[in-house]
């Protein structure tokens, strides 16, 4: 497997995956398929969308449409290279929704979500996915809602992703032998909600910088000061 990811991996048809290289919606399997009725565990905090939702002069959370992170910070957040991320832009595999890069002397600026996918792609890819594969669940993953990710679990056995809604549908796959891994996206998006507030990030309407702040960091300054 390349460092940029486009190797493939052997095995049958995606139900996330056409011909065409579109994401389309599976019809359900005598099984059950991949498709049922969301159910959430724990809810995923909605993305601030305007500037009079925030109170006065608080930072907005990371989640917030407000927030923007650079390429280095993405990269730090979902443990990829800045080569792979480099590389599935310029590809499309995943793009910066808030700014891409526009000649010399611009950034690439991602969203929370943007981080998020790049966190799911890493996993499919580490764990052998074929590259059609992840190309149709990140397509698929991009028309869900925002609120709608807290209920989803990815499945694969290697070689095809499942999307399951339900702990039934993921007791399912694993007795018919088509699952081998799990990624619960709501899980992975406390993770990473957590991880990126220790990181630098830049507000999307002003430009400013944001700093990360790291627990660690300061209690080494107050035992230094102790001391």
């Amino acid at each position: 497997m390349s460092s940029t990811g486009e190797s493939t991996a052997a095995g049958g048809s995606c139900p996330l995956h056409s011909p065409a290289a579109q994401a389309t919606v599976a019809p359900r399997s005598p099984r059950g398929g991949w498709e049922a009725v969301a159910v959430r565990s724990q809810p995923i905090p909605q993305p601030r969308v305007g500037l009079e939702q925030l109170p006065a002069a608080a930072a907005p959370e990371p989640t917030s449409a407000l927030v923007g992170y650079r390429g280095p910070t993405a990269c730090s957040a979902a443990g990829i290279t800045y080569r792979q991320l480099d590389y599935w832009a310029r590809t499309g595999l995943v793009e910066p929704s808030v700014r891409a890069a526009q000649g010399s002397g611009t950034q690439r600026l991602y969203s929370f979500r943007d981080v998020l996918v790049l966190k799911v792609v890493k996993r499919l890819l580490d764990a052998g996915v074929s590259l059609q594969s992840i190309r149709a669940a990140v397509t698929h993953l991009a028309s869900c809602e925002p609120g709608d990710l807290s209920g989803i679990t990815l499945m694969s056995d290697g070689a095809t992703v499942y999307q399951c809604t339900s702990p039934h549908q993921v007791m399912e796959l694993l007795e018919a032998g088509q699952g081998v891994f799990g990624i619960a996206l709501g899980a992975a998006w406390r993770e990473l909600d957590a991880s990126l507030r220790t990181l630098h990030a830049e507000r999307t309407d002003t430009g400013e910088n944001l700093a990360g702040y790291d627990p660690g960091d300061e209690l080494a300054r107050r035992r230094n000061r102790a001391g």
